[in-house]
């Protein structure tokens, strides 16, 4: 059996806690459901991003991801972007708009819109936190020593707050809302992704969606 050496392991194991400190995060801030809800089948939901220009690539990616995730509860979905195009309702009223969506069977819409972005920069000293070391003496000692002449650095995170509102279009009724906050996605296929899960799963644990 080969023998692991001291050195390797250890830096190893101090990689694995920086890839776990690096982990996308997804908090859940508040969500709410009409008190007079009842759980019932819709027969189609139409998603829909509520995501400027700048973002566009964003809207698309997060719009599919979440048909999927309601997809993969039996519920049937669609995004409005493929649907109906990126400018689809701009220039209709009320009524228009409601019955273009009505004619293609969508009785449920859930909208996600981008309420905040924000950019934030801080330092990160060359040597930071805590943990025990496992190795002997030089194995410290040659990883602290460089450790000390190791520079610090700037960093640059993004950090997003989306909320997501889902409506009964038979009678026009809001019946959810949820906001979340997710910091420093590494893709805007991992922001869709947790942003998705986490309000799918809030709505079916609050019996908003039935099978």
């Amino acid at each position: 059996m080969k023998k692991l050496n001291k050195g390797s392991w250890g830096m190893g194991f101090l990689m694995l806690l920086f890839l776990a400190s690096c982990g996308t995060s997804t908090r859940l801030l508040n969500s709410w459901i009409a008190p007079e809800n009842k759980p019932q089948q819709y027969k189609k939901v139409l998603v829909i991003g509520l995501i400027g220009p700048r973002d566009r690539d964003l809207r698309e990616i997060i719009e599919n991801t979440m048909v999927q995730s309601l997809q993969a509860q039996g519920i049937n979905a669609g995004s409005a972007y493929v649907e109906y195009g990126p400018k689809a309702f701009e220039e209709l009223k009320e009524q228009e708009a409601l019955k273009k969506i009505s004619d293609k069977g969508y009785d449920g819409a859930f909208t996600i819109a981008l309420l905040d972005k924000k950019k934030e920069r801080y330092y990160s000293p060359g040597y930071v936190g805590f943990a025990p070391y496992p190795f002997g003496f030089w194995g410290y000692y040659r990883n602290m020593w460089g450790r000390m002449y190791q520079p610090g650095y700037y960093n640059v995170s993004t950090n997003y707050m989306l909320e997501g509102n889902f409506y009964d279009l038979n009678p026009d009724k809001h019946i959810y809302s949820a906001q979340t906050r997710t910091f420093d996605p590494s893709s805007a296929e991992m922001l869709s992704t947790d942003f998705s899960k986490t309000v799918v799963a809030d709505m079916m644990t609050k019996g908003l969606l039935r099978r």
